[in-house]
């Protein structure tokens, strides 16, 4: 009983069907099958096309077929070419027509070119608003939390963070130009000549935001002495030089 044929021997006893060889196995099998439908014990199933397995997404994107989802939408700027672009202008454009930060900021910004009168303007303001170096107590604070290694957003936090916890940007630091611009534009929308307007500050003992600055106190007349002092200085060294020389 443990050879296959033995084996074979008892299942065709026990009433299987077995087939002589694998070769003949499926024959068996549809015989079987047709014999079962015409005794009535078996009803054939309509044939259902089965559904098409999905194409490899990386497969179907090397042929061009789909492509990846966008995860992110600059209208600002299309890096999509060769050459990037600004609001549809090219960078070579920006370099070889010599625009400025203000031009650049304007396509950025606005989506446009902007009068030139407009974009100086922008760089005035850049100008302007310039820090003056890790002498602040904000940009220190800033430069302090970078040395010790913290991330961009909590240096830049740090920076206008005190112990306390309290934006530290205020009318006596990082602020007055706020409050300049509003007291500004408020006499400049009444028509105040400058003199009503300063007069008008001191009577109500409000101090003018933004002036009176140490680095701003300085005269035309005492510029032009600084200036002419360091004009001589110059002169001498040439002459000491060609003196040597």
């Amino acid at each position: 009983m443990e050879s296959a044929q033995a084996k074979n021997q008892a299942l065709k006893d026990a009433g299987a069907v077995v087939p002589i060889s694998y070769e003949v196995f499926e024959g068996v099998i549809k015989e079987t099958f047709q014999k079962l439908v015409e005794e009535g014990k078996l009803t054939p199933i309509k044939e259902v096309t089965p559904p098409q397995i999905p194409e490899d997404l990386s497969t179907a994107i090397k042929r061009g077929k789909v492509r990846v989802p966008t995860h992110i939408i600059s209208t600002i700027s299309d890096e999509r070419g060769v050459e990037q672009r600004y609001a549809g202008v090219p960078m070579s454009t920006l370099v070889e027509q010599g625009y400025g930060v203000g031009d650049v900021v304007s396509l950025l910004w606005f989506k446009c070119t902007l009068p030139r009168y407009c974009s100086r303007f922008i760089e005035i303001c850049i100008m302007m608003c310039a820090d003056h170096g890790p002498c602040a107590s904000g940009a220190h604070n800033s430069i302090v939390t970078a040395r010790a290694g913290k991330d961009l957003i909590s240096c830049l936090v740090s920076g206008m963070l005190q112990t306390k916890r309290l934006l530290t940007i205020g009318p006596r630091f990082g602020g007055a130009i706020d409050d300049a611009a509003r007291y500004f534009k408020d006499a400049y929308d009444r028509g105040l000549p400058p003199s009503e307007f300063v007069e008008g500050m001191k009577i109500k003992g409000i101090r003018v935001p933004g002036i009176g600055h140490r680095l701003g106190l300085e005269s035309e007349e005492e510029k032009k002495k600084k200036r002419r002092r360091r004009e001589e200085e110059e002169i001498e060294e040439i002459i000491v030089v060609f003196r040597r020389g």
